[in-house]
């Protein structure tokens, strides 16, 4: 409200989640995205897409640090490579009209608290690891670009510095991972912080049939009961839906 010069006015918002906390979904940058499009609505829809995600990531600042990992897309839609904060400078990435990618998210009945996560991290990254990954960056980036789905799982599933920390402590994983790509999935990574994981493919029909196999690995493999979810890319980002006239 800041941002739209408006000083004298409060508001009051529920929010209807249906995003887990703690899930690796970005569920604090859900509830920043839907606040600020909506509050951005109500007083004439000003504020540019970009403003928005800096009204975001202020918002989001005080729970999961300052960062437009989620916040970014959630507003924005797609793929968006974030250059810089300093000035905020966001690049959307087009990924092809004509290709379908869908998301397979599995959610085990298990706690990853985003702290315990981080501090698992490593301290300090050799340079071939450095090397290897930031490759992998670029390839995830030109897979994007192309619509080139294979491309965009194999980068997907070959980060080296961060999964091989998290991975073990999240019961089951390594399996569920195993599990998607044997069921056919292009990729399969930790989504966030986890405890999630997140395979790509490109039908619902077969997102559904790999969601099974993730849920049955964590179920043998982690001793965790699971959920999938299947979900298409979204490439328009937060909107309004519907309003009520008062």
């Amino acid at each position: 409200m800041k941002m739209l010069g408006i000083r004298k006015v409060g508001l009051s918002l529920t929010l209807e989640k249906g995003l887990p906390l703690g899930s690796g979904l970005g569920s604090s940058a859900a509830s920043a995205a839907a606040a600020a499009v909506a509050i951005n609505e109500i007083f004439g829809g000003r504020l540019t897409e970009e403003e928005l995600v800096l009204a975001g990531l202020k918002s989001e600042e005080k729970v999961s640090g300052y960062h437009a990992d989620n916040v970014a897309p959630a507003i924005m839609g797609g793929f968006i490579l974030i250059r810089s904060y300093e000035p905020l400078e966001l690049l959307r990435l087009k990924f092809p009209a004509e290709t379908e990618l869908f998301f397979v998210l599995v959610s085990p009945e298990f706690e990853a608290p985003t702290k315990k996560m981080r501090e698992a991290l490593p301290g300090e990254i050799g340079m071939p690891h450095h090397i290897w990954n930031c490759s992998q960056a670029g390839a995830l980036v030109a897979a994007v670009l192309s619509g080139d789905l294979a491309g965009l799982g194999k980068a997907l599933s070959s980060d080296k510095i961060v999964e091989p920390r998290r991975a073990p402590l999240i019961p089951g994983m390594e399996a569920v991972k195993r599990a998607a790509i044997e069921a056919g999935a292009f990729g399969c990574t930790i989504s966030g912080a986890g405890p999630t994981a997140v395979a790509v493919t490109d039908s619902e029909s077969h997102g559904e049939a790999i969601g099974k196999r993730m849920v049955e690995a964590f179920r043998e493999e982690g001793k965790l009961a699971a959920s999938a979810v299947v979900r298409q890319l979204d490439r328009v980002g937060a909107r309004l839906v519907s309003s009520i006239a008062r």
